[in-house]
């Protein structure tokens, strides 16, 4: 009888518990994530929508939603950000805003990519012919290579949303076509326009969607949404994308190393020209980059050091580095590959140039003359100390070295064969050198010159 009572209650015990869980689990609000991808798509944007993505599906998160307002990007992080997009068993939400965003070029993929895509009022979406560098034409094979392989991606991107939506996706990349956002709802490129993100909630309430997981119901009414905004490294590595960053960190890490060659023996601003170099080599590899502009860099620098030690100075090597290195910056990003957003400014260009030689050569002609300057001290000069005269600061005995202020540096001493111990405060003179060491006698008098000189 007791057996049936005990496992009575436990039975009772386990049903209370489910029912306290599932209300739990039922009063907890649902949540919506909200990234805000801002600017040119790069892999940094990359790293920031998977991160996300995991946060999402960490925290059982009803959907994301990826504000988004771009110019466009690098072809290779976009592919990536689609292939995350539609392997991603969270729904994913791109919606172009605020008012007066724009989804062009790379942007408009992602927006055929995304499960759900909207718009607000007064944005725009298309114009994803591929382009190089400041906008201009690719040559004509590589042109027609990479429209076939962006418009296929388009149409298979919207192949499920009909005939129609493939037909204007294709457009978008093989004409640079472009739509309001209420000319690509009415062609059914996207599925909403959301006047702001509680509209877009109450909009996406109820929707069904395919993910990687299959069909998956909204309930967004009443979600809450949690900004999700990049943290402190997203954006130290965003702003390491920036051409202009980059050239400028190129410049400084290299005038930092010629300041510690023209002034060895320190260590900061060697370390600090290092640390620059290697976050100028992480934009370099984040972006596009002509090394034919990178090797003109060097090459600056290289005709910098010839003109220091060219006799004379004439001029002509200095004026050619600048000039090189001037090219090098606008050569750096000139690729078939580079986006218009992704050139240096030419101004900036021409200013740290002139600044970074001039900065160049006097560091370098530093170096030089430190080099070229007379041995103070060590085996060369040591037989100038011979005959010196200095004070004894610490008591010398025929067994025991003492210390002896010669020249304004102290050194270690010992007496010589056959002389007294002398004590402190005794001047001295040097009869020999020894390594390192002074042989010393006594002497009657001193001058102060000999010490202190």
């Amino acid at each position: 009888m007791r057996g049936r009572v005990g496992w009575l209650l436990a039975l009772v015990g386990w049903l209370l518990g489910v029912l306290w869980g599932q209300g739990a689990l039922a009063a907890a609000p649902r949540e919506v994530l909200v990234l805000d991808l801002e600017g040119p798509i790069t892999p940094v944007q990359v790293r920031y929508l998977e991160r996300g993505l995991h946060q999402a599906q960490r925290r059982q998160a009803e959907a994301l939603i990826v504000q988004l307002d771009t110019p466009g990007g690098t072809v290779e992080a976009m592919q990536r950000m689609i292939e995350v997009i539609r392997n991603s068993p969270v729904p994913v939400v791109v919606y172009v805003a605020p008012r007066g965003a724009r989804a062009a070029s790379a942007g408009a993929l992602l927006v055929l990519a995304a499960h759900v895509a909207a718009m607000a009022p007064e944005t725009s979406l298309g114009a994803a012919a591929p382009v190089g560098l400041q906008g201009a034409d690719l040559p004509q094979i590589l042109q027609q290579k990479a429209t076939n392989m962006l418009a296929a991606l388009a149409r298979s991107l919207a192949q499920r949303r009909g005939k129609q939506a493939m037909d204007v996706a294709e457009r978008f990349v093989t004409e640079a076509y472009a739509l309001t956002e209420q000319e690509a709802l009415g062609l059914g490129i996207i599925d909403l326009v959301a006047r702001d993100l509680t509209d877009l909630l109450h909009q996406l309430d109820g929707r069904v969607v395919e993910t990687a997981r299959g069909t998956v119901v909204l309930h967004t009414a009443e979600a809450q949404t949690v900004p999700l905004p990049m943290n402190m490294l997203e954006e130290m590595l965003l702003v390491l994308t920036n051409p202009n960053v980059i050239f400028l960190l190129l410049l400084l890490g290299i005038n930092l190393l010629l300041a510690e060659i023209s002034q060895p023996g320190g260590w900061v601003s060697g370390f600090l020209g290092v640390v620059l170099l290697a976050l100028a080599l992480y934009g370099l590899g984040a972006l596009p980059v002509n090394w034919f502009g990178l090797l003109l860099i060097i090459t600056a620098f290289v005709l910098f050091a010839l003109e220091v030690k060219t006799p004379g100075f004439q001029g002509g090597l200095a004026l050619a580095g600048t000039l090189s290195l001037i090219a090098g910056g606008l050569l750096l990003f000139n690729t078939p590959q580079a986006l218009p957003f992704q050139r240096v400014s030419v101004p900036l260009v021409v200013a740290a140039g002139l600044v970074s030689a001039a900065l160049a050569v006097g560091l370098l002609a530093l170096a030089v003359r430190a080099q070229r300057r007379p041995v103070v001290m060590g085996p060369e000069r040591l037989h100038d100390l011979v005959g010196r005269r200095g004070l004894v600061r610490t008591r010398i005995t025929p067994t025991q070295p003492g210390t002896v202020q010669v020249a304004g540096e102290l050194w270690t001493a010992e007496i010589e064969p056959g002389q007294q111990p002398v004590s402190p405060n005794t001047w001295v003179e040097v009869v020999e050198v020894r390594g390192s060491r002074l042989l010393v006698r006594p002497v009657s008098e001193g001058s102060h010159e000999d010490v202190a000189s």
